[in-house]
């Protein structure tokens, strides 16, 4: 296995290998971003941050059902000024960090930004997507390419950062906003943020289970949508993919990379596996290409395409 170079430049940041602790998921302190490092992560993103605090939905926010996982959260943050607190020193994690940053109009995303420009993040996330609550994603309108185009364009102009939009799997044409993402100065697509929205019922207690009533799918139910807008943005676009949909295994991560993406983000796969699950998926990774002669990751990325 040492023969195997599992190593990825991602808009010049580097990383030992291709996977990605998924925003939402433990990115809540340093400490438990540097525990997701120890375990295998090449890198590691945080969860998404506000320009005020958030409580989110109240409890249940979270159910697993056969085919994956019901979450509506409701980016429940402590505030970019805390943040900005919590998330010094960021060298210490061992693995590059990246920022999620959230906001119901471009002047939020800007000043979020600016006040978590004065730590050492790798790079901004931008979810530009969320099926589930209401004043962000699709219901406030960042759907469509030019509100895209509006925002990235304004995150653009105020850092060098590397900027990644995360888009949702809901979007009839999402090659459409992702080229605006790209044309508005982007430097990697995010592709998949959960859909949805999904429900589950209590058909004993007769009502849904999440106290917000519906939410986003994620998990294996997510896995072959994501796929495959991975493999249709990487016809579309000429900047790097970040595969994020439902991948806990290392057969799950080669094939999101055969569609395209350059790196893999995991999230529900921590609840599946483990913590470790970045280390296990990164054992599988290397055994598969050992097994069918591959000595790269990189060699493989976009395979699947004619």
């Amino acid at each position: 296995m040492s023969k195997i170079n599992l190593s990825v430049n991602l808009c010049n940041i580097q990383l030992t290998n291709p996977t990605i602790l998924a925003s939402g998921i433990l990115g809540t302190t340093k400490a438990l971003l540097k525990r997701v490092a120890e375990n295998g992560a090449g890198a590691v993103t945080i969860k998404s941050v506000s320009v005020e605090p958030r409580e989110g939905h109240k409890n249940p926010t979270v159910i697993t059902f056969e085919a994956g996982m019901l979450n509506a959260v409701g980016y429940s943050n402590p505030g970019v000024d805390a943040a900005s607190r919590e998330f010094t020193n960021l060298q210490d994690v061992g693995v590059p960090v990246i920022a999620s940053v959230i906001g119901t109009q471009k002047e939020d995303f800007v000043r979020v930004v600016e006040g978590l420009s004065t730590q050492r993040f790798s790079a901004i996330e931008i979810p530009l997507s969320c099926p589930h609550t209401p004043g962000f994603g699709l219901l406030a309108g960042q759907g469509t390419p030019q509100a895209t185009f509006d925002i990235t364009s304004t995150v653009r102009k105020v850092t060098k950062l590397p900027i990644f939009v995360k888009l949702s799997p809901n979007i009839p044409e999402i090659c459409t906003i992702a080229k605006a993402a790209e044309d508005a100065g982007a430097d990697a697509i995010t592709a998949v943020n959960s859909m949805g929205p999904g429900m589950i019922i209590n058909i004993e207690a007769q009502k849904p289970i999440l106290s917000f009533k519906v939410g986003g799918v994620t998990g294996d139910a997510l896995r072959p949508i994501a796929v495959r807008c991975v493999y249709d943005l990487y016809k579309a676009i000429k900047i790097p993919i970040i595969g994020v949909g439902g991948i806990s295994t290392g057969r799950h991560a080669i094939e999101m990379v055969m569609a395209g993406a350059s790196a893999v983000g995991i999230g529900t796969g921590v609840y599946s596996r483990g913590i470790d699950v970045f280390r296990k998926v990164c054992e599988e990774i290397c055994l598969w290409m050992q097994e069918n002669g591959f000595d790269s990751i990189k060699s493989i990325v976009g395979a699947a395409h004619d």
